[in-house]
């Protein structure tokens, strides 16, 4: 299957930065938040502990006896032995999985410190690589990034704007690319569709769906 139609098929957009990838074997989500309908998880990996990312509510909501959740230490809650703590750099393979954490920072603001040590991620799942940025700005750590698939925030304020996220595409360089933290809290359409415009990257904007 061909980047395009792995999102197309296997990639559901939830809103802001939230994501369901739907494997052959694995369900995997990202950053669940507001779930309206929710359904189980393999694997939850979150990208940092701020509200709209690390959701106690919806994580319960989604969680099995056997689910693994991964994230940075800060975001462990009350997920006891499900829990996987991960830092840049750091992996873990679930199943048919693999999970690969990345540096997400900004660069011109503070709401995400390179100190505090939050993730976006690489997941690797039915052999297609999908890169989350989590909430940072354009990085030099984008430059090392190797997926087939990137989801970008777009909305600025906390993240990098549409143009900066068309800028990221270049350093990336992904087969395509999808635009997120828009719609809500930051950001509107009109970013995704400036994101569309200045990628360097086929992109495909999807829409809401559960």
């Amino acid at each position: 299957m061909d980047a395009e139609a792995f999102v197309r098929d296997k990639i559901r957009w939830l809103g802001h930065a939230t994501f369901r990838i739907e494997g052959s074997q694995t369900t995997v989500y990202i950053d669940p938040w507001k779930l309206a309908e929710p359904k189980p998880a393999d694997v939850i990996c979150i990208t940092h502990s701020h509200y709209d990312h690390l959701s106690e509510e919806d994580v319960q909501k989604i969680r099995k006896p056997s689910t693994v959740i991964i994230g940075p230490p800060d975001c462990k809650a009350s997920f006891g032995d499900a829990f996987k703590s991960i830092a840049p750099g750091q992996s873990v393979e679930v199943g048919d999985v693999m999970v690969e954490a990345v540096p997400a920072y900004n660069t011109d603001k503070e709401f995400h410190p390179k100190k505090n040590g939050w993730v976006g991620y690489v997941i690797t799942i039915d052999g297609v690589r999908v890169y989350h940025a989590g909430d940072c700005d354009v990085i030099p750590e984008m430059s090392k990034v190797c997926a087939d698939v990137a989801l970008l925030p777009v909305g600025g304020t906390y993240t990098m704007t549409a143009a900066q996220a068309g800028e990221a595409t270049s350093k990336i360089n992904p087969r395509v690319a999808v635009p997120m933290h828009w719609g809500d809290i930051v950001g509107s359409e009109k970013d995704s569709k400036a994101f569309a415009t200045s990628a360097k990257s086929p992109v495909v904007v999807l829409e809401i769906t559960q």
